[in-house]
């Protein structure tokens, strides 16, 4: 079975990737192992509206479930708060999806530009010849398929196996690998208008959020720092002391538990080899500051949809073609971000409880009319001058 483009996984980066190469006349086969894509659902579920227009993804009441005006960022006193608009608080404020419903939209995007869909076929592992990857070995449903294929897209995930396959180094150490686990609430009394996240020893070297899904309903979650964790289920521990502390959280009952983990890293060395990119967190595009990854996995996977296109117009998949189409347009767009926001999370993860108080008393005392790191600063410059000297490199 022949096809221009494999496209393994179908979440937001793999139809993305799917559904661009499509459009412009390449044979698309897109695999998802599950029987039900966007299934089980492993997100926060918070998107922004800012790039969606980039990616031209029409929001849909199908898969909003609630629309919030900003975010809210407390410190471990919570004496105070940072407060911004949607439009300042990242990829990651401004709608609350149903993220299985929103994987569907997107796979259903992709199909109607004429991509091939298979579920419940996960692949097992590349196939090679002259040490290059030319197809697929598929379980479609119990049957082995061989797909052969010009480009292969790995969008497999945190856990990507076409990354290893490929023989492209996408290794993550514990400090930056967090793992999570997040309840769906009801019963909780929140403001439904507000994301909010609590930073400090409450998570190590991550912080809880609370994403309301309705007035009563909320996506209560923590990520903690593997290198912080002493124990298996100790991320647990903290989830439920937090909520067992909080007013508005200790008397709601919980109807679903989702557990996994994210990495929070530099985008490594390559994304690519002969005839295989990489996209979303299999790319390890993860936003390392807030551990969002649905807005990055869909503009990676327009880019690799795009550059496929290019690289078999231009009879060339190379390592080297591909990583001057693909790998670069992704660091051109997202490298300098990305980068700020690991050397960021790295100062954060070490503040002291007390440090992250005057942190954001400093910054909560002024009214930004831009969020940056050189505006924050500037902020803190005022009132804490000594905590400054952390973020220097900054």
């Amino acid at each position: 079975m022949n096809y221009d483009v494999l496209v393994i996984g179908a979440g937001p980066g793999g139809s993305s990737a799917a559904r661009y190469a499509a459009r412009h006349g390449l044979k698309v086969l897109m695999v998802e192992k599950r029987p039900d894509i966007g299934s089980p659902v492993r997100c926060g579920e918070g998107i922004s509206k800012s790039w969606l227009p980039e990616v031209e993804i029409d929001p849909q009441p199908i898969w909003i479930s609630n629309e919030v005006e900003g975010a809210r960022i407390f410190p471990p006193d919570e004496k105070t708060f940072i407060k911004l608009s949607a439009n300042k608080a990242g990829n990651e404020v401004g709608y609350i999806i149903e993220r299985d419903k929103f994987d569907k939209y997107l796979a259903a995007l992709a199909a109607r530009e004429g991509v091939d869909i298979w579920v419940k076929s996960p692949a097992i592992s590349l196939i090679k010849e002259n040490n290059k990857v030319v197809g697929a070995r598929i379980r479609r449903q119990g049957e082995i398929v061989d797909v052969r294929a010009r480009i292969i897209i790995g969008a497999d995930g945190f856990e990507s196996q076409v990354g290893r396959w490929a023989k492209i180094n996408t290794m993550v150490k514990d400090r930056d690998i967090v793992s999570c686990i997040e309840y769906r609430m009801v019963g909780i009394d929140i403001d439904k208008n507000f994301t909010d996240f609590y930073l400090g020893s409450c998570a190590p070297g991550g912080y809880v959020w609370v994403f309301p899904k309705g007035k009563d309903e909320a996506n209560v979650g923590i990520g903690v720092a593997l290198n912080k964790l002493k124990k298996r289920g100790e991320v647990k521990r903290y989830l439920d002391d937090f909520i067992e502390k909080h007013p508005g959280l200790k008397k709601g009952k919980t109807i679903e538990i989702i557990t996994g983990a994210v990495s929070t890293c530099p985008i490594p060395q390559t994304i690519v080899a002969d005839n295989v990119m990489l996209v979303g967190d299999a790319a390890r595009l993860i936003d390392p500051i807030t551990g969002g990854g649905v807005a990055n996995a869909c503009i990676s996977g327009k880019l690799a949809g795009e550059a496929a296109y290019e690289a078999i117009r231009n009879n060339n998949t190379s390592k080297e073609f591909l990583r001057e189409h693909y790998e670069k347009r992704v660091r051109e767009k997202l490298e300098r971000k990305h980068l700020r926001n690991w050397f960021a999370k790295e100062k954060l993860s070490e503040l002291s409880d007390e440090t992250l108080n005057k942190l954001v008393d400093a910054i909560a005392s002024v009214e930004l009319s831009s969020i940056s790191v050189k505006s924050l600063l500037d902020a803190v410059q005022k009132k804490y001058p000594e905590l400054v000297k952390e973020f220097e490199d900054l």
